[in-house]
């Protein structure tokens, strides 16, 4: 028995559907709904969506600036959820971790904060043809601006990374900052990102990792990893959509400039001049999110609950599963890698059928699955498609989820006369 199933206990995801309202609800003529979708938002169980409400009904009121018991009320449950996120993902400070609205913002917040401070010209960032836009376009951006140039680690024909173009770049002595996604949102890659932070270091350079896919799925521990900087997402996570975190040493943190300017980012403002808070406040202006902020709270004790370990466990079995499943239908092309380093994401293709009319017929049928490009035009390209089907499971999901999917695909065979 491995480690992993040695020291993680099972769940019942059956059990575990009547928690999610939605997962209840009927579409397409009383078809019962078979969500594969997670990759782009989870669902997001009762507790979560009743911390919400809650928050609104109870505890409402601007944080940090009221000495009032309904401020204070509200300000302790919002640096009680930031103290929840530092413990999931192992950082040491809780002000380590800002609030951001997503892993989007938490790249540009390190792009033109970190990034303007410390690129110029003939610096190199790293980043990987695994990424996601937004983890390419705010590189781009900061490049063209600080005259910087970008270098893409290519992939094998699995999907994974090709190490060795990563110290050929590090080799250069010009690599300032290696961006790299911890899972592919497109392959379900798992990248070594341990190994490419030791790698990184050595030759003086900063990791900023894109966690997105990651810290819903897996067990995350920072330290561990080494990482500079890890942005994620809440909605992706059981959490609200609008919330997110990026993780950032503190000496790090501390050194660059703010991100956005206003209220309760500041220490001191004349009219000349300002001064800024301490962490994390110097990064977080305005008015925050506070109800989002509880409810990723509540939806990081619910993934606790049933332990990162356990979740992995269930998404490993499911995408081998599904990967199988999926392989005895002719005409299906499976992408990205097999084995213990992927996660449950699916991407494949049927035939010449276009993936959107995959995903449509799929929909009739009540299954939800997302189709395209991924905001991953570069990868798509270099896998030589256009675009792809992806069904992404997540703690919710079944074999039972997995069969329907298969018999949809069948009636898609069907409808566009594919030949064995």
């Amino acid at each position: 028995m491995s480690t992993l199933h040695a020291h993680t206990r099972q769940f019942d995801a059956r059990a575990l559907r009547e928690e999610f309202p939605i997962l209840q609800r009927l579409v397409r003529g009383g078809k019962p709904l078979i969500y594969l979708d997670s990759a782009a938002t989870s669902q997001k169980p009762a507790a979560v969506i009743q911390a919400l409400e809650d928050f609104y009904r109870t505890t409402n009121a601007n944080i940090h600036r009221g000495v009032y018991e309904l401020s204070e009320a509200a300000t302790l449950a919002y640096d009680q959820a930031r103290a929840k996120v530092a413990r999931l993902i192992n950082a040491p400070d809780p002000r380590e971790c800002i609030f951001v609205r997503n892993t989007t913002e938490a790249i540009n917040l390190v792009a033109q904060s970190w990034g303007r401070a410390n690129l110029g010209p003939g610096d190199i960032v790293v980043l990987s043809l695994l990424e996601h836009h937004s983890n390419i376009v705010p590189w781009q951006l900061i490049a063209r601006e600080r005259g910087a140039e970008l270098r893409y680690i290519d992939i094998d024909e699995s999907g994974r990374l090709l190490l060795e173009q990563l110290d050929e770049y590090l080799a250069s002595g010009r690599v300032k900052l290696v961006s790299v996604t911890h899972v592919s949102n497109a392959l379900g890659t798992i990248t070594p990102v341990a190994e490419i932070v030791e790698r990184a270091h050595a030759a003086g350079a900063v990791v900023l990792v894109d966690g997105a896919q990651s810290v819903p799925h897996l067990p995350v521990d920072v330290q561990a990893l080494g990482v500079d900087f890890y942005a994620f997402s809440g909605h992706k996570m059981l959490g609200p959509m609008g919330i997110g975190v990026l993780y950032g040493r503190r000496e790090l943190l501390e050194a660059m400039p703010p991100f956005l300017g206003g209220g309760d980012m500041i220490r001191t403002v004349t009219l000349e001049e300002s001064t800024w808070a301490d962490l994390p406040a110097k990064f977080e202006a305005g008015t925050p999110s506070v109800a989002d902020a509880v409810a990723l709270g509540v939806a990081v004790d619910y993934l606790q609950r049933l332990s990162m370990p356990a979740i992995r466990q269930h998404e490993m079995e499911l995408v081998r599963y599904a990967l199988a499943r999926l392989d005895e239908i002719p005409g299906v092309t499976l992408y990205g890698p097999v084995g213990e380093d992927r996660s449950g994401v699916v991407s494949f293709t049927l035939g010449d059928v276009h993936p959107h009319d995959i995903a449509g017929i799929l929909d009739s049928e009540g299954i939800a699955i997302r189709a395209g490009h991924h905001c991953a035009q570069p990868l798509m390209r270099r896998l030589g498609v256009v675009a792809t089907a992806r069904a992404s499971v997540y703690l919710y999901n079944t074999e039972e989820d997995i069969d329907r999917l298969v018999d949809a695909l069948l009636i898609v065979r069907q409808l566009f006369n594919i030949e064995d």
